[in-house]
């Protein structure tokens, strides 16, 4: 199979290409590497083969494929994408950028909660296969045993995002912020008879400086948190926020909407989105039922026991990072009934909130999945 790569040096497409490997998927395929700005250069090995790069503006060679991979975001998507299309292009698009998702000949991939609608679009002859928002895909395969039974009224979702969902650069910039607060309490942090609030006055100081980095968030984030992300929309939400019903909804392929909604907050983590939930089940399920409905409904949830050592030890960034498992815990009832339910999950936002659907949906297409 002829397949093209676009957006492969970026950080969800690096990520990509590392999963590829591993997983043996450049096995049976011819693939072809494109470039937006190095066109000729030199581009990945692959199994000892050094590839050239290709123009991912020249549309004779990107027709040339049977599939495009694209992770180089939204504005080469909607330059490249219908001028492929009106030249009567038949491939499969499957892309990481969120530009195509709510069109309606687009299908968004999260096979192992949708794989029935996955199957309904390419019986159809859909040809565009969106990789859903990343914090959108985590909760909803955390939840996937709970949605797939019909068992959620309504999700409410706060969110704790890590700099990397906003790039690279901003990965940058928080260590940047967090070696500054470091290095301006470095002083302080050597002297055992400095207190406490000496300590926080002098990061508090550094945090408000017009020295600390900001060029990408704006504002600090190191010791801090962001409670915006993304452009606003309607009703005071962000488009981030917006995303969960939208998506979410439209992923699950439901008849009948279900309500998400919730705050998105930038957090100092690295990698990983974790998310606070709060939902309504349509009826009283045991507690016992629930963590066999999670826990059941594909092989990467990881249901954690709800008391303190597993839940320190197991559910955070720091123990999920790099990792295909969806931790949930904090399982448990909430006062307001026993149809009210409460939990915590984390999962990593460049796998499966990004990176490994879309080379599942090349499996797919492939026959191997």
């Amino acid at each position: 199979m002829k397949v093209g790569i676009i957006g492969w040096r970026g950080m969800v497409g690096s990520v990509l290409i590392e999963r590829m490997k591993a997983c043996g998927d450049f096995e049976g395929l011819t693939p072809t590497f494109f470039s937006t700005s190095a066109a000729g250069g030199e581009g990945p090995e692959v199994d000892g083969r050094r590839y050239r790069l290709a123009d991912a503006f020249d549309l004779d060679a990107l027709a040339d494929q049977e599939a495009l991979i694209t992770c180089q975001g939204g504005s080469y998507t909607l330059d490249v994408h219908p001028r492929l299309r009106a030249a009567g292009w038949q491939g499969y698009f499957i892309d990481a950028a969120r530009a195509l998702r709510m069109e309606q000949d687009s299908v968004l991939i999260l096979d192992p909660v949708n794989r029935q609608v996955i199957d309904r679009g390419l019986e159809a002859g859909l040809k565009t296969f969106c990789g859903p928002n990343c914090t959108v895909s985590l909760l909803l395969m955390a939840l996937d045993g709970l949605f797939a039974g019909g068992h959620v009224e309504w999700v409410s979702s706060m969110t704790y995002q890590a700099a990397s969902g906003g790039g690279a650069r901003h990965m940058r910039e928080l260590v940047a912020q967090m070696a500054q607060v470091g290095d301006d309490a470095r002083a302080l942090l050597a002297d055992p008879a400095s207190s406490a609030l000496q300590l926080d006055a002098s990061v508090s100081a550094t945090l408000r400086s017009e020295g600390l980095p900001r060029d990408n968030f704006g504002v600090p984030l190191a010791g801090s948190l962001i409670p915006w992300i993304d452009a606003p929309v309607d009703d005071g939400q962000t488009r981030e926020e917006w995303k969960a019903h939208a998506e979410g909804n439209k992923i699950l392929g439901s008849d009948r909407a279900i309500p998400f909604d919730g705050l998105c907050v930038r957090v100092g983590a690295m990698r990983c989105h974790s998310q606070g939930v709060t939902l309504k089940l349509k009826s009283d399920l045991p507690l016992d039922e629930i963590h066999g409905l999670l826990g059941g409904a594909n092989e990467w949830v990881d249901v954690v026991e709800n008391s303190r050592e597993p839940s320190e030890r197991l559910l955070s960034p720091a123990a999920i990072s790099g990792s295909l498992k969806v931790a949930v815990g904090r399982v448990r009832k909430m006062r307001m009934g026993p149809q009210y339910l409460s939990l915590f999950t984390v999962g990593d936002q460049l796998l499966w909130g990004a990176a490994e659907p879309l080379r599942r949906m090349l499996a797919i297409l492939r026959g191997q999945l």
